[in-house]
C-alpha cells in the first residue's frame, strides 16, 4: 500500500470579524493570509495527495457576498498543487443552495455529499444539516446512501464531516457549552453503527466546534480539528489559533500531526 497524505483545514469564515457573547472570538481579518501561509506550507513542506477543506468557508452574511467570499477561498485554495476537497459547513449552507456549493467546489452536478478512491482508500464526504438554533442532522436518505456506499466498497476508509459524530463533551467549549445539540450531529449513534457494522472505516475527520479534539469509539478515531482563525486569547486584539493538520495514512495506521499555536500529535495503529 502506497502511502496517502491529506493537508486538512477547517473553519476559515471568510467574512467579518465574529463575536460570541460579547467578545471577538473569530479573527477572520487573518484568514486571507493564514490560508496563503497553509497553501504555501503544502506546496512547498508537506506535498500531500490531497487538500481537505472541512467547510465553514464563510460567515453567512448574504447569498451575494458568500457566493463572491466562498469564489475567493477557493481561488486561494486553488493554488495548492494536491488535487482539492470540499465539505460543506453550516456556515455555507445558509445563503447558498447545494447547487450553487458543488459549482463553487468545481464538482459536477449532484449532491454536496460523495466518495471516491484515492489511491488504496475510500473516502466519504458527507453533507450535515442544520436547523438555525435547533438542531443539526445528518438526513435519512444520506445516511442509507452511506450504508450502501460502505456496503460496495473493499477498501479502507475515511470519512470527512463537518460536524463532529462523536460523544464530545462541550464542557469548556466556547461555543457550544450551552448549547451542545448545534454542536453534534443528533443522530451520531446511528451513524455510527453503520460505520463500525461496515468494518472499513478507520477515522473520521471534523470541524465546526473550534477547537482540537479527539474520541475512540468503536475502535474508530473521531478527530475534530481547530479553526484556522479562532481567536485564542479572550478578546481583541487577539491570537489566531493558525490550525491546520497533515495526515499520513499506511497500511499499518494513521499519523495525524495538529499544527498551530496548539499542536497536537496522534498515532493509531490497525
Amino acid at each position: 500500500m502506497t502511502p496517502l497524505r491529506l493537508g486538512i483545514v477547517t473553519d476559515v469564515h471568510f467574512g467579518p470579524e465574529a463575536r460570541h457573547e460579547g467578545r471577538l472570538r473569530k479573527l477572520s481579518a487573518h484568514a486571507e493570509p493564514l490560508l496563503r501561509e497553509f497553501v504555501e506550507r503544502m506546496n512547498d513542506v508537506d506535498r500531500p495527495d490531497l487538500v481537505v477543506n472541512l467547510g465553514d468557508v464563510v460567515e453567512d452574511e448574504s447569498p451575494a457576498l458568500d457566493r463572491e467570499r466562498y469564489a475567493r477561498f477557493t481561488e486561494l485554495l486553488g493554488a495548492a498543487t494536491a488535487e482539492l476537497v470540499h465539505v460543506a459547513g453550516n456556515h455555507d449552507q445558509m445563503h447558498l443552495a447545494d447547487g450553487e456549493l458543488t459549482a463553487l467546489m468545481g464538482l459536477p452536478d449532484g449532491p454536496p455529499w460523495r466518495s471516491f478512491d484515492r489511491g488504496d482508500w475510500h473516502f466519504v464526504v458527507l453533507c450535515t444539516r442544520y436547523v438555525p438554533g435547533r438542531s443539526v442532522h445528518l438526513p435519512p436518505d444520506q445516511i442509507a446512501w452511506l450504508e450502501e456506499d460502505l456496503a460496495r466498497t473493499r477498501l479502507d476508509t475515511l470519512v470527512l464531516v463537518h460536524h463532529p459524530l462523536c460523544e464530545m463533551d462541550c464542557r469548556g467549549n466556547r461555543w457550544f457549552e450551552r448549547q451542545p445539540h448545534l454542536c453534534r450531529v443528533a443522530e451520531r449513534r446511528q451513524v455510527r453503527r453503520v460505520l463500525e457494522e461496515s468494518g472499513k472505516v478507520r477515522a473520521v475527520f471534523s470541524g465546526h466546534a473550534h477547537w482540537n479534539h479527539l474520541s475512540v469509539i468503536g475502535g474508530i478515531p473521531y478527530v475534530t480539528l481547530q479553526s484556522l482563525i479562532e481567536n485564542l486569547d479572550e478578546d481583541a486584539p487577539g491570537r489566531p489559533a493558525r490550525a491546520h493538520a497533515f495526515v499520513e495514512l499506511t497500511r499499518g495506521g494513521l499519523r495525524c500531526e495538529i499544527r498551530g499555536e496548539e499542536p497536537c500529535r496522534y498515532r493509531f495503529s490497525w
